[in-house]
């Protein structure tokens, strides 16, 4: 705005000035006297102003013919000239122009089109190192690698575009699955320019998979200097990676090295749990155990984990249960109230056979957080104490939907892992695994549970009279308590013990039907006698009869059928009849044997 207003106020003064200077020449200016060929000719002020500067005009034009004639004539003589630069001008327009275009082509995945446009670009410009970038981008986005292949080794005869070539090829080893060239193409890339924070996480990366843990390390500690990672984070990966470089050296027989670098992994990451347990032992094959000890609870205060107790335990191995249930109390004391402590102590009790103190150690973590472990301490304990049957049985039934507990999962693509290793096995994801319990898989949660299976796991108690049927209903309810309340769906079914499923038998006979007319009554061939089954948990003579054993198995009794009549009879009839099973029949399961509802018939 003032640079405006400045310029216009510096024309309207030039123009003031040029007007005062031709009216004060043409008041007091003298007139200006021209002798040309014998002839002479008077001008005033005014006149004599316009002739200079017509003069100045006529000198302009004729330097500016001259220079034309000039240029002509170095352009016949081959040398450049201003009509070279014009077209070189709109050559260069043409080229950035196309090359924009392939730009946004390569953005909007258009690959040929953008091919087309870099061919373009590289006829228009004389400048590869963009050119060459372009076709390299629209190669790969059409699925040319070949193309792209070539292109980006012809960029590497450039210094300007050498480290792109090199991470080109190296993005295409990548795709390829080819990591050990991938990684010797990193190196190079990485001399080039070891600032690049991609390809530091990409050679890092490659180096984990290859095992390279020297390489890596190295890698991480440039990364660390220059600021790519927090401290903390640069300080447990560094370990990580000395315990996989110690775990390698202990593999080869190099024991001595192996041990100082476990140790030095521990003091670096005392909650990296593998680092202690490999530190503790290294401590153990010195007989040291007192700093093994003091290792381990350290550990222990910041991570309780299983593989630490292992290794506590491995201290003393032949001391006996109540002397080692003393001994882990300096263990424990370091995270009581943690899970782990807490079924650790109870484990340690029912070794000892000390039942109370194992149920007191576990409380209520079978029912608030219940894990197959949990679950399976707390059947333990309830065989120990000298429950019923039923009761563990019970116990047992739940543990088969119940959670694992923690277990070495993955963060980024939740892959769990039975042993924790420094990389994923399925995303090859570098110190992604930590020791928490997995999320529920959705495919899990709609999958069967196996709560149909608990009528015949669990039974009825072994000693509860047939007619407390209240009793035996609040017992079951107590054992398994995620079984939902039966609905009866037929008729007036016969009554059915705890724990039991409705059989087909617990209703009238049903026939199958083979002609429209109503068929004769007949009788059975022959008559299908059966005694009472014992199943476990239950009272009642032990079954002798082959079938028993078919039923005990889960199998259905073959009912009786009467073979079809000659061709001479006139109506085809199949009688199928139900022997009604005793009082103690065992239970069925609904998933294996079809129900039919009564007096069905098939047409």
């Amino acid at each position: 705005m003032l640079l405006t207003l400045l310029k216009v106020t510096f024309f309207f003064a030039v123009v003031l000035a040029a007007a005062l200077g031709a009216m004060y020449l043409a008041e007091h200016g003298e007139p200006l006297l021209v002798q040309f060929n014998g002839v002479e000719y008077t001008l005033g002020p005014v006149q004599a102003a316009i002739a200079a500067v017509v003069a100045l005009f006529l000198a302009w034009l004729a330097v500016q013919v001259l220079r034309l004639v000039l240029a002509f004539l170095r352009f016949l003589a081959g040398d450049r000239t201003a009509i070279h630069r014009y077209f070189d001008r709109t050559r260069e327009r043409r080229g950035y122009q196309a090359l924009a275009e392939g730009m946004l082509a390569v953005a909007s995945g258009e690959g040929r089109l953008a091919q087309d446009h870099a061919k373009r670009a590289a006829k228009y410009l004389d400048q590869p190192h963009l050119t060459n970038l372009l076709a390299a981008q629209a190669a790969e986005t059409a699925g040319d690698a070949t193309h792209a292949e070539q292109v980006y080794r012809a960029m590497l005869a450039d210094n300007r575009t050498r480290f792109v070539g090199i991470r080109g090829l190296m993005q295409q080893r990548l795709v390829m699955g080819d990591t050990e060239t991938a990684l010797r193409l990193a190196e190079k890339a990485y001399a080039i320019k070891p600032t690049n924070a991609g390809l530091q996480d990409t050679l890092l990366t490659l180096q984990t998979r290859a095992h390279d843990w020297k390489g890596a390390r190295s890698t991480l500690k440039d990364k660390r200097k220059q600021g790519a990672l927090p401290k903390d984070v640069a300080i447990r990966r560094d370990a990580v990676l000395a315990l996989q470089e110690a775990s390698e050296v202990l593999a080869h027989g190099n024991s001595i090295s192996a041990r100082e670098a476990a140790i030095s992994a521990n003091k670096a990451s005392p909650d990296l749990v593998p680092a202690a347990v490999l530190a503790a032992r290294s401590y153990l094959a010195q007989k040291d155990t007192r700093n093994a000890s003091r290792l381990l609870q350290k550990a222990w205060g910041a991570q309780p984990h299983p593989s630490l107790a292992a290794a506590y335990a491995e201290i003393v191995p032949d001391e006996t249960p109540a002397q080692r249930m003393r001994r882990f109390e300096d263990l424990i004391r370091q995270n009581p109230d943690h899970e782990e402590s807490r079924l650790l102590r109870a484990e340690l009790a029912l070794a000892a056979e000390d039942f109370p103190a194992a149920r007191r150690a576990l409380g209520d973590i079978a029912d608030t957080h219940p894990t197959v472990r949990s679950i399976a301490i707390m059947a333990a304990v309830e065989r120990g104490s000298g429950a019923d049957d039923s009761v563990v049985r019970g116990w047992l039934a739940r543990a088969m939907n119940a959670s694992r507990g923690p277990q070495w999962v993955c963060d980024n693509c939740h892959n769990i892992m039975a042993e924790w290793s420094p990389v994923c096995d399925s995303c090859h994801g570098f110190d992604t695994l930590t020791w928490r319990e997995p999320p529920v898989d959705s495919r899990m949660a709609m999958a069967g549970n196996g709560v149909e299976m608990l009528p015949l796991i669990v039974g009825r108690p072994r000693h509860a009279p047939d007619t407390a049927g209240a009793h035996e209903d609040q017992t079951l309810a107590e054992v398994s308590p995620s079984l939902p309340a039966p609905k009866p769906q037929r008729p007036a079914p016969r009554p059915v013990r705890p724990g039991m499923v409705e059989r087909d038998s617990d209703y009238e006979p049903s026939s199958t039907v083979t002609h429209r007319e109503k068929p004769a009554d007949r009788k059975p061939r022959r008559e299908v006698a059966r005694a009472e089954p014992s199943a476990p948990g239950m009272t009642g003579p032990e079954r002798q009869a082959p079938d028993a054993q078919a039923a005990a198995a889960g199998a259905v009794p073959q009912p009786s059928v009467d073979p079809a009549p000659a061709a001479a009879e006139a109506p085809t009839v199949v009688t199928v009849e139900v022997i009604n099973p005793a009082a103690g029949e065992p239970p069925v399961r609904p998933d294996v044997e079809p129900l039919t509802s009564p007096g069905q018939e098939m047409r």
